[in-house]
């Protein structure tokens, strides 16, 4: 019960930030392409990436702590499903352009921030 109440702990604090960063983002960029979704993933891949290796290698904190992070912040945070769900509107809609433009880099971009994270929690 305990590991349940830090997950969903970390995933109250996760959807409220990714909240708040897509809102920023879209303020900035609009809404013509998926950015805030984008700027989400993208950020999330790359905390992933170095707070996996970090908490996992480097830190001994509770595993608690570390689900409530990686599992409740992160994977509120990140968003995938929305990503699908607008990547399909765009289809819909038949803007084939920018849905293929939003699968590759979300793919791309995505595990290169990861791989980056993870290069740089190896350093740390």
């Amino acid at each position: 019960m305990k590991m349940i109440l830090f997950i969903a702990f970390g995933g109250a604090a996760g959807a409220v930030m990714r909240y708040g960063a897509s809102v920023g983002v879209y303020s900035l960029l609009g809404r013509g392409f998926p950015y805030g979704t984008m700027f989400v993933n993208v950020t999330g891949s790359l905390l992933m990436g170095v707070l996996s290796i970090v908490l996992l290698d480097r830190f001994n904190i509770g595993a608690e702590w570390r689900a409530a992070i990686l599992v409740g912040l992160l994977g509120s945070f990140t968003t995938f499903s929305t990503f699908s769900i607008e990547t399909l509107n765009l289809l819909e809609q038949g803007d084939m352009a920018r849905a293929f433009a939003n699968m590759f880099l979300s793919v791309v971009v995505c595990l290169a921030a990861a791989w980056i994270g993870v290069s740089i929690g190896r350093q740390l």
